[in-house]
């Protein structure tokens, strides 16, 4: 199995898990919020990714949001199920789970916290690979794992059979340009960022998307990558630079949110838009009002009308 076996391209966003005010999952939210996302032409989603609170989710809940999940999309799309865990025995529960409700592939980062070293690393992707035969995308994300998965590991990682993908969310731009000229031959390769090089080097055939967080501009983000096989780069640059805009007021170059989490400034922007995109689950907290006005004044100066979010 390689990149060949899987048509994974574009935008895949990390999508966020709807919880209402008490905590509890909302499946009609979760539905809505898919069609809008499909209906914006996503190229496909993540289910339970870090967008996602999968750490707040029970392995039942998992299991259900990749069943409705599936079930929403209707195979329309790709669905990724992100099956991240502190053990290879829980990623591939996860895995099997998400198998059995017919989705397209597993997105894994490393186990968080434990900080592995390569050894271990490698031992732990052959040990979910060894228990599921599921397409599997490597996430590589410091950020939360703590360990940057350098060129040669993700290289021994992907001799793995049935890894087909990274997700490349270094900080580390130099060594993100590295991983990708030495693996695109072998695996898809997420991560190229939306800038003008990001541009260039997509139209010239280097790299496969982005899996992004939320989806939060809509049309906007798949278009880019429609733009770029099209071969239309300054329209590509165009719906880049409103990407970049929230990456700048939101985001910290290693991923870290500015301001709140991540999660519920996902939540807020896409509540913001009139998508139901739920509450966040604690340990996570809602934004503070005059962060909710951060969010809303990036969406009003890229000209995106608002709702009360509430």
């Amino acid at each position: 199995m390689d990149r060949h076996d899987v048509d994974w391209h574009g935008y895949l966003p990390a999508v966020t898990t709807p919880f209402d005010r008490d905590g509890a999952l909302d499946l009609d939210a979760l539905g809505a919020q898919l069609e809008w996302l499909v209906g914006q032409g996503m190229h496909g989603v993540v289910l339970a990714g870090t967008t996602g609170e999968w750490f707040s989710m029970s392995a039942d809940e998992r299991a259900t949001l990749f069943r409705e999940g599936a079930r929403a999309v209707d195979g329309r799309i790709t669905v990724l199920g992100g099956c991240n865990a502190y053990t290879a025995a829980e990623s591939v529960q996860h895995a099997r789970a998400a198998q059995a409700a017919g989705l397209d592939g597993v997105l894994v980062t490393p186990p968080p916290y434990v900080v592995p070293t390569d050894r271990e690393v490698l031992a732990f992707y052959g040990d979910v690979a060894a228990g599921s035969d599921m397409p599997l995308c490597v996430y590589n994300w410091p950020r939360g794992c703590v360990v940057d998965l350098g060129t040669e590991l993700l290289a021994r990682i992907a001799e793995i059979d049935t890894v087909v993908a990274v997700k490349n969310s270094t900080g580390d731009a130099a060594a993100f340009w590295r991983g990708l000229y030495a693996l695109e031959d072998r695996v898809r390769y997420f991560g190229v960022p939306t800038s003008p090089l990001g541009a260039d080097l997509a139209g010239l055939g280097h790299g496969d998307g982005l899996m992004g967080s939320g989806g939060v501009l809509g049309a906007d983000h798949p278009d880019f990558w429609r733009a770029v096989a099209a071969g239309d780069c300054r329209r590509a640059v165009a719906l880049g630079a409103r990407d970049r805009v929230v990456m700048e007021r939101w985001f910290t170059p290693d991923y870290g949110a500015r301001f709140g989490s991540s999660q519920a400034i996902m939540k807020t922007a896409l509540r913001l838009r009139g998508v139901p995109a739920g509450y966040v689950r604690r340990p996570l907290l809602e934004l503070t009002d005059d962060e909710v006005a951060v969010v809303a004044a990036t969406l009003h100066d890229l000209g995106i009308e608002t709702v009360d979010p509430a």
